[in-house]
């Protein structure tokens, strides 16, 4: 094991801490399949005004359809859902959360961990979906090393080479450069450890990387096979249970390139509602796991039982 400045510090004060601070309480929840095992952890939630998401959709449309969610669309609060997939070789993290430096409600994984008695330094893997704050923030500790030290960190070249690039922070929405320069700190603090593939490759035994663009212009879904059983980690690319799963087609304020991410969300709605596949969505209510079906025109989550 490789030891750090973190390492250092936690162990010379794992009594005091054990002691002094309270443990939050945690809920989690685990699917087998196979020889495989995969836990939805909660990083928290986020609090977004309700801009964010609806942008300039109609709003006499998304008042009735949000209704149905119990939802007015003046806030949303969307939970932060991280995936541990574990086969007895690979503990491999989908995203890591977002740190201590995004949102107080959020940034909760090492606590979701701990609950878990899973070991920071237990984590072999940790792939990333896409650069944005509550997906990619949670990499660094407070001495801004890897809190995950023993792990290999991949990333599709597409997204990698956008947040690393200069020119981002320049060309981005304004609103999103704190993103931009949040990212390439964090990707230049780990060039030398990370790994990038291509979209279909096998990234890991049973792993398949997917590309689902348009929320961020690399964007990245996984599909994990264990014989006959299949789950789609999904990141953003379908970001909510209600309007993206209601009207994929309409264009939603957090994507980046809004035509695309909806052209995007159609195709990959049309195929896990035909296919029945089971997914895993960071931004669907916790755990995020369940199925789509069609639903009048368009389509509903069904969450697992």
């Amino acid at each position: 094991m490789k030891v750090t400045r973190r390492h250092f510090t936690m162990t010379a004060g794992a009594a005091l801490g054990a002691a002094l601070l309270p443990r939050r309480g945690w809920a989690g929840a685990s699917v087998e399949m196979g020889s495989a095992r995969i836990d939805v952890l909660s990083d928290g939630h986020l609090i977004l005004p309700g801009g964010f998401i609806l942008g300039d959709l109609p709003a006499d449309e998304v008042a009735p359809i949000l209704a149905r969610y119990g939802l007015d669309g003046n806030e949303f609060r969307p939970d932060c859902n991280v995936t541990l997939y574990r086969d007895g070789t690979n503990t491999v993290l989908f995203d890591v959360g977002s740190g201590n430096d995004f949102m107080p409600s959020a940034g909760k994984l090492p606590e979701a961990l701990d609950a878990l008695g899973v070991s920071a330094e237990e984590v072999t893997h940790v792939v990333f979906t896409h650069g944005h704050p509550d997906h990619l923030w949670g990499l660094l500790d407070e001495f801004d090393e890897p809190l995950f030290a023993n792990a290999s960190f991949m990333i599709g070249r597409t997204e990698r080479d956008y947040w690393t690039d200069p020119n981002t922070v320049s060309t981005i929405d304004p609103a999103r450069q704190t993103f931009a320069v949040g990212a390439k700190r964090r990707l230049d603090a780990i060039a030398d450890l990370v790994e990038v593939f291509e979209d279909g490759a096998e990234i890991l035994p049973g792993i398949a990387a997917r590309a689902t663009i348009g929320h961020t212009p690399g964007h990245m879904a996984f599909e994990i096979r264990q014989g006959n059983e299949a789950a789609m980690v999904l990141g953003d690319c379908i970001g909510n249970h209600h309007l993206a799963f209601e009207r994929p087609d309409w264009l939603s304020g957090s994507d980046q390139d809004k035509p695309l991410a909806a052209e995007t969300r159609v195709g990959l709605l049309d195929q896990l509602a035909a296919e029945q596949t089971r997914l895993i969505g960071f931004h669907l209510p916790f755990p995020g796991i369940g199925r789509a079906e069609r639903f009048e025109s368009g389509y509903r989550y069904v969450p697992e039982d």
